[in-house]
């Protein structure tokens, strides 16, 4: 029997009942579409119930109501099914892909990702990207027949894709992070175009909640203030809306009214960008948007630089400020001696991630240490550097 999903009714949805399939056939589900699958494997998978203890700007101890990388991935999933919702896509992917971007993601946010692609200089590198697709089809080990999750066509090639094509005219497929170059000997995911409409969908959802979320996790940690954002083009004007109709609301009100008209504004505008670009291309399936020459998801001009300005305000007064630089910081130094120690000694990996090691030091050993690490919690992390660096600590 295959499913289809009801509220998938437009032309150029990705339609479940015409995927290509997975890379290990298995039958189809009897109550479930393809796409509704590979989202409860995702949801019961071990990287995903990682990301609790994953932070992005925030060590997780900083406090308790700051986002983490499961409370954001579930924030950009919510976002993303109602532009597909409204846009007549295929909600259960786009979903899905929402749930699993972040997957590859290094305890600490980017100051580890930044920190474990250092000490991979010479290993291939790392990319949290490429570790995401890693981690789906190699890493996590739960079923009898396969490694990874063997997800559908569909969902790799959106995980690799959303943010646009990965082979340019520039770019040769040697370039590749090495996860991509491995699984493209594998499996075709048509580097060299867009991702379908589903992709691209989950790809905005997630700068529209990790933008105004920052504002709201900024405004909570004091790292600035409403004044501050009251400058600011689109975001201002919707904090003094607020602060008008509203005089004498109590701040944490005003901060969580504003940030939901501001995500509310930003999908209004996707989803009218995205209805003038449809009408424009007239595509007739997903294989016509893939074929595009440019995204047919998309904010419009206006928003775009709204956003822009935006992202540069909280690089600025957010991610650069004094006391997030000393947590990351501490982070960067827990990830560069993790790496250093395990791999100069391998044999104090866990025994079953010595397994495929090559000795101190080798190129094998490295990429071991690297999943290893990249898998870490922040809290995990911590602890495990306090376990092997931390001479004094009586619970080594």
């Amino acid at each position: 029997m295959s499913l289809t999903n009801p509220a998938a009714t437009a032309i150029y949805a990705t339609r479940a009942e015409e995927s290509r399939g997975r890379l290990f056939p298995e039958p189809e589900s009897a109550t479930r579409t393809a796409f509704q699958r590979d989202r409860d494997r995702i949801i019961h998978s071990g990287a995903f119930r990682r990301l609790k203890y994953k932070t992005q700007v925030f060590v997780y101890h900083e406090g308790d109501n700051y986002r983490t990388r499961l409370s954001h991935s579930l924030e950009v999933a919510q976002i993303a099914r109602s532009i597909s919702r409204v846009l007549g896509l295929d909600e259960d992917l786009a979903e899905t892909l929402a749930l699993a971007h972040d997957l590859g993601h290094t305890p600490f946010g980017h100051a580890g990702e930044d920190a474990l692609d250092a000490c991979m200089t010479g290993f291939a590198g790392f990319d949290h990207n490429a570790q995401t697709l890693r981690i789906v089809t190699k890493l996590e080990h739960r079923y009898a027949e396969f490694d990874g999750l063997n997800l559908t066509w569909e969902t790799l090639e959106g995980l690799v894709k959303h943010n646009g094509p990965i082979l340019t005219a520039t770019t040769r497929v040697e370039d590749l992070p090495r996860a991509l170059v491995e699984y493209a000997e594998t499996q075709d995911l048509e580097l060299a175009t867009f991702a379908g409409p589903e992709a691209q969908v989950a790809a905005l959802a997630d700068d529209i909640a990790y933008n105004n979320h920052d504002v709201d996790d900024g405004l909570r940690a004091g790292l600035f203030t409403i004044e501050d954002l009251l400058a600011l083009p689109h975001v201002g004007d919707a904090f003094r809306a607020v602060i008008n109709q509203y005089p004498g609301l109590e701040t944490t009100r005003v901060i969580h009214e504003s940030v939901r008209r501001l995500i509310g504004s930003m999908i209004g505008d996707v989803i009218a960008e995205t209805k003038r670009r449809i009408a424009a291309a007239n595509p007739q399936s997903a294989a016509d948007v893939r074929a595009l020459n440019s995204a047919l998801v998309s904010f419009s001009s206006e928003m775009s630089a709204h956003n822009a300005t935006l992202k540069k305000f909280l690089f600025e007064r957010m991610y650069r400020h004094y006391r997030v630089n000393r947590s990351m910081s501490k982070a960067k130094r827990i990830v560069r001696d993790l790496f250093e120690l395990l791999h100069a000694e391998p044999e104090l990996l866990p025994p079953e991630w010595q397994q495929g090691c090559d000795g101190v030091r080798g190129m094998k050993t490295s990429r071991r240490v690297c999943d290893f690490i990249a898998g870490m919690t922040d809290k995990f992390a911590i602890e495990e550097h306090r376990r092997l660096v931390n001479l004094e600590d009586p619970r080594a």
